[in-house]
């Protein structure tokens, strides 16, 4: 059966129902289609009978659909034995980064976020032994369920004959093509790959190698193109795609991109697509402006904190002691003293002594007058409570050990040692059979003895893994029975949740819970309750921390072998 022949309504394998013809070009066809079996929206792609590379793509399809990566597209069936080749996908439904561009260029931190998702799944694709090498802002989704997709893994290159005898190097340069049109609305690829506007361009140095196909020019830098650009992203991008930084070396492997982007400032991505470039357009760049340019990346570089951080301070009490609080409720509040002057607005008493400055009423003398009273109160106050203490050491309560008896001294506790952990690996209780590939990798860390670099999860749409997991983190082996009394966790930011279990069987989700605990960053305590023996013991998030990635340090386990 014939692509130009295949018409809307059409089955294949009896179950996909074509309904929505997306495009047509180079001898294949993609459709927007039904899984009659599974009722959900799919893609399908189709071929004309003379298309050339057919059992290529098919080949190619079939390879990427062991890729567990959530963040590329999965792909479902692949079949060109019948009358009818096709190619069936996940349906991702969302913005690409060139729909997110129409309007502005991302902040750099969005850009950034987005980008290192990317340049992760690419990485994984990489380890499985596939590549993409036409990558362009049309292939990063930003899907409405609030997730990363790269789209065409493996299948892409072979639709466009495309091949390379590097293709680490090849994806490299293409993620540093999308960081650099995230950053700049600027396009500095194939013109055919993009509708973006092409970037803007300068004679290539002598060393420099720019990308192929464009002579003797290369890409302006992006802070060359826009204002703002901080200089640590900016460079990244440059070594992506050739252009010297001087002291720096290019970057040659997805997994060096995203190295390099987990070690700058990124902001969470919104939590919907079509949100994303929700934000004022940054300053068109200036020739010759490079002193407001650098004042203005300097701001980038050390960004506000965010509204949830900022409320978790406002939140937070802070600490006083007794003196402290028993002037804070003997000091009585003065009346405010009439005034005729306006005070400012409120909306601007929070911001800074500017704010506490204008609300100021004119009758100061009456306020110091209030003062001077409450102070005199105060003085009284605090004369009478030191009596009183004073005076309950004489004649007060005779305390606990009053009697004249000799205390007896508690039999001290056995101290918890610490334990040696034989073995570690990722734990997960997934949602839909989805999997996080990134909690295999640098499991090491968590038992090196030192916490610094971290084990992560990666990045997901909320808190509660984007519907992705119910759990995440790792199994300790700790080779024998033991019993464990208490965990300690190392962790770089605060806010999620932590949960202990300890059992004797492999499945983390069927392990009794023992403790729950909320992080801080640094060292936490997780003390086990209840009957918590066993040879495993795992700590995974159930909840992440605000920057949507959980992260771990090192973990100590203390207790005691046997049972």
């Amino acid at each position: 059966m014939s692509t130009s022949v295949i018409e809307p309504g059409t089955r294949l394998a009896g179950r996909y129902r074509l309904e929505e013809r997306i495009s047509d070009s180079g001898g294949s066809c993609l459709w927007k289609a039904i899984d009659e079996i599974l009722a959900r929206a799919v893609a399908v792609r189709t071929f004309d009978p003379d298309f050339p590379r057919i059992a290529e793509v098919v080949t190619s399809a079939r390879a990427a659909s062991r890729l567990t990566d959530p963040r590329l597209t999965q792909v479902f069936d692949a079949d060109d034995s019948g009358e009818s080749a096709y190619v069936v996908s996940e349906w991702v439904a969302g913005e690409t980064l060139e729909q997110m561009l129409g309007k502005a260029p991302l902040e750099p931190g969005r850009a950034a976020t987005l980008l290192y998702e990317a340049a992760e799944a690419i990485a994984a694709a990489h380890e499985g032994g596939l590549a993409h090498l036409c990558l362009s802002p049309r292939d990063l989704v930003w899907t409405t369920g609030g997730t990363v997709k790269v789209l065409g893994i493996a299948t892409d290159a072979v639709l466009a004959d495309r091949d390379s005898d590097d293709p680490a190097a090849q994806d490299v340069q293409g993620l540093g093509s999308m960081l650099y049109a995230a950053l700049t609305a600027h396009w500095p690829g194939a013109p055919e790959r993009s509708s973006l506007p092409a970037a803007p361009t300068a004679p290539a140095p002598a060393a420099a190698s720019a990308e192929p196909g464009s002579g003797d020019e290369q890409p302006k830098a992006p802070r060359q193109v826009q204002a703002g650009v901080p200089f640590a992203v900016d460079s990244i991008v440059c070594r992506c795609l050739g252009i010297e930084v001087p002291g720096q070396e290019p970057l040659t492997e997805p997994a060096e991109v995203a190295k390099a982007l987990r070690g700058v400032p990124r902001t969470p991505l919104p939590l919907f697509a079509g949100l994303a470039n929700n934000h004022p357009a940054p300053p068109a760049p200036r020739s010759g402006d490079d002193a407001s340019t650098a004042q203005r990346t300097r701001r980038l570089d050390n960004p506000p904190a965010r509204p949830r951080e900022q409320a978790n301070r406002q939140r937070q009490p802070r600490r006083q002691d007794g003196a402290q609080q028993q002037r804070r409720h003997a000091m009585p509040q003065p009346a405010p003293a009439p005034s005729t002057q306006r005070t400012a607005p409120a909306a601007h008493a929070g911001h800074g002594s500017h704010g506490a400055h204008a609300a100021r009423p004119a009758g100061r003398s009456g306020n110091r007058a209030l003062l001077g009273i409450a102070a005199a109160a105060l003085t009284v106050i605090i004369g009478l409570g030191a009596w009183a203490l004073t005076g309950s050491d004489d004649e007060g309560d005779p305390g606990p050990n009053a009697s004249g008896k000799p205390q007896q001294s508690q039999p001290a506790k056995p101290q918890a040692a610490k334990l040696q952990v034989a073995n570690v690996e990722p734990a997960e209780e997934s949602m839909n059979n989805r999997h996080d590939s990134t909690i295999a990798r640098r499991l090491e860390l968590v038992t090196d003895g030192r916490a610094g670099d971290a084990w992560e999860t990666q990045t997901y749409a909320d808190v509660n893994f984007g519907r992705y997991a119910k759990a995440l983190g790792v199994l300790l082996d700790m080779g024998r029975p033991v019993t464990v009394s208490s965990v300690k966790v190392h962790v770089p930011e605060g806010g999620g949740t932590l949960q202990l279990k300890v059992g004797d069987g492999k499945n983390p989700a069927a392990l009794p819970v023992v403790g729950r605990h909320t992080t801080i960053p640094g060292e936490n305590t997780i003390n086990a309750t209840g009957q918590a023996r066993g040879r495993y013991v795992v700590v995974w998030f159930t909840r992440l921390p605000a920057s949507l990635k959980g992260k771990i340090s090192e973990i100590t386990v203390y207790g005691s072998a046997g049972n």
